[in-house]
């Protein structure tokens, strides 16, 4: 039973992985009181990493087939990436597992793993719920389900043929998913090809376009990140969202979490070191507006002002834009005390409610034509 690309010796020990994972999914489907320990044995057998001695009877280097699971992985290459690629090629030796997994479908872990062997037969089986797996990666900061996430990117939701095959549903799901996690692992530079392959969502008159989307599904996963180098890496990975046109809800929902990791205390509770990565994104991000007074009762005064300012300026905005107004920040409004100056402060309100664009470097006059449009 060896595959049109596999050499004897690494269908027969693949083969036989198979067959021990058959096997061990019987004993769980035949003896209930054991069976979640059974899962949870397997799940943790297939997600181990392959040790060299395995590779170099998988991997045969006299005979110069490699699967293209190692040249796609550049993290740890795990059971489940050699298996799952086997049972594309050899889709006979995967079926009774599938089968097994069937009738196991309620238990705990069942769903998992067939996640992890059957992610590449998604085209014709439903994959359940991956986000599960790729947040464990989350909060162990590690890459080992990689592959998972890549094949999903690289192969699938960038691949506009294969893209097309799955229904719309799926597809949303998807999109929604690898938005969450696409800077994880480290594929900002694909965030402009990922955006252009945004399939229709029902909510897009309501949620913005796939830029707004993706924005938000991210600042979403940044509210529920509390492994420390996770969420550095992200906030240093943000910056890929520089020159994005989002909605003023959409650019105000990244604004206000950034912001709410720049504090110490709850309801976040950050690190030194995550409260300075916080306000590098926004400086990155939003350069006009952010500086931050020496006392802390200066501070509260300034965020009191800015909330008063961004109502005020809200009410206005449709009888500026009806009335192809600019408005006016040469003479002081608000007489608040010589530390704390209302023009600098009223100009920073206009880029934060008015501006929809995030911008590299925002001028006055800039502003102006922000409002103006």
């Amino acid at each position: 039973m060896s595959g049109p690309n596999s050499p004897p010796r690494t269908s027969g020990y693949l083969d036989a992985l198979s067959q021990a994972i058959h096997k061990k999914l019987q004993r769980a489907l035949a003896n209930s009181s054991q069976r979640r320990n059974l899962l949870q044995e397997l799940f943790a057998d297939i997600a181990l990493e392959v040790d060299d001695r395995a590779k170099d009877v998988i991997f045969h280097k006299e005979e110069d087939v490699i699967s293209p699971a190692i040249d796609a992985i550049d993290g740890p290459l795990c059971f489940y990436d050699v298996l799952a690629d086997y049972f594309v090629r050899v889709p006979e030796s995967g079926k009774p597992i599938l089968d097994m997994i069937v009738q196991l479908w309620s238990q705990s872990f069942a769903s998992h793993i067939f996640s992890l062997l059957f992610h590449k037969w998604m085209f014709e089986v439903h994959l359940d719920n991956p986000e599960v797996l790729l947040r464990i990666d989350i909060q162990t900061n590690t890459r080992r389900f990689q592959s998972i996430f890549r094949y999903l990117l690289d192969d699938v939701a960038l691949h506009h043929s294969r893209l097309n095959k799955i229904p719309l549903q799926a597809q949303r799901d998807m999109y929604l998913l690898l938005s969450r996690f696409i800077l994880f692992y480290n594929s900002a530079g694909k965030v402009d090809s990922f955006l252009k392959q945004c399939p229709v969502f029902q909510t897009a008159f309501l949620v913005g376009g796939p830029a707004d989307i993706f924005v938000s599904e991210l600042t979403d996963q940044l509210q529920k990140l509390k492994v420390e180098p996770v969420l550095l890496h992200y906030l240093s990975e943000i910056k890929v969202l520089q020159g994005m046109e989002l909605r003023m809800t959409t650019s105000t929902r990244l604004k206000t979490c950034l912001y709410s990791f720049t504090s110490p205390g709850g309801p976040m509770y950050p690190t030194r070191a995550v409260r300075h990565a916080a306000w590098d994104a926004l400086d990155f991000l939003f350069p006009v507006g952010w500086a931050v007074p020496s006392a802390s009762h200066k501070f509260v005064l300034q965020v009191d002002l800015s909330m008063v300012l961004a109502i005020l300026l809200l009410e206005l905005c449709g009888f500026l834009h009806s009335g192809n107004l600019l408005l006016h920040t040469g003479a002081d409004i608000f007489y608040v005390g010589k530390d704390c100056k209302t023009k600098e402060t009223i100009n920073a309100c206009l880029s934060r409610v008015l501006c929809t664009c995030i911008e590299p470097k925002s001028s006055l006059a800039d502003q102006h034509d922000c409002l103006a449009s």
